[in-house]
């Protein structure tokens, strides 16, 4: 049975499907990965009609009603499924909730994304009242400027949600958006460079989490 992992905030320009694409091809280092687009712009799918190279299919569910249902159909033989989600608290985000072993909330290092994610951390807090826990969750700082220290803030303000921060923060790098353009991910281009050790740091912890 694969492991859902669902990519989740309400506030746009969170860097939502950045992550996802690129915490997807992470995963496919530790097992067959399926990403779920549930964003209506459709990003991350306009990104595998490029044919990137070490690729991972990547596959649209638009109607919320079907989210679950498709996963279930498609999802057998994959270890990890990753679900783009989409911007605003749309009903996809509630069902994506439903049906995911994990919610990562990528935040920017500032008071208004911390905000945003007020519904969504309710949202995840009444579904796991009812199914013992499930799914877990944790906030990862995302598109970070360089030179800034804020790890002690934004820790401080995360702590009101009761809910963990992952260990280390991913910056607001030219690489990303540069390797997506070109159908890659920062993993493919450069490897061994500073934007891939902080996701790959970040899919090590996730990976050890299903432990």
């Amino acid at each position: 049975m694969a492991n859902i992992v669902a990519i989740l905030n309400p506030k746009g320009g969170a860097g939502k499907t950045t992550l996802a694409l690129h915490l997807s091809r992470a995963l496919k280092d530790d097992g067959s990965v399926l990403l779920v687009d549930t964003d209506p712009q459709g990003s991350a799918r306009d990104w595998a009609e490029q044919g990137s190279g070490d690729s991972f299919p990547v596959v649209g569910v638009d109607r919320a009603g079907a989210l679950k249902s498709t996963i279930n159909q498609i999802s057998d033989g994959y270890k990890w499924v990753v679900i783009d989600g989409a911007a605003k608290l749309e009903e996809i985000t509630a069902h994506s909730v439903s049906i995911a072993d994990l919610v990562i909330i990528p935040i920017q290092p500032s008071p208004l994304d911390l905000w945003a994610c007020q519904s969504l951390v309710s949202q995840i807090k009444q579904r796991q009242i009812i199914t013992d826990g499930i799914p877990t969750a944790a906030f990862q700082v995302s598109r970070a400027k360089k030179g800034t220290s804020l790890a002690k803030e934004v820790r401080a303000a995360v702590s009101e949600y009761e809910l963990p921060l992952l260990d280390g923060t991913i910056h607001d790098r030219t690489i990303f958006a540069k390797a997506l353009s070109d159908g890659f991910t920062s993993l493919d281009t450069d490897p061994n460079g500073v934007a891939s050790l902080e996701i790959r740091h970040m899919a090590k912890q996730i990976i050890e989490g299903f432990k």
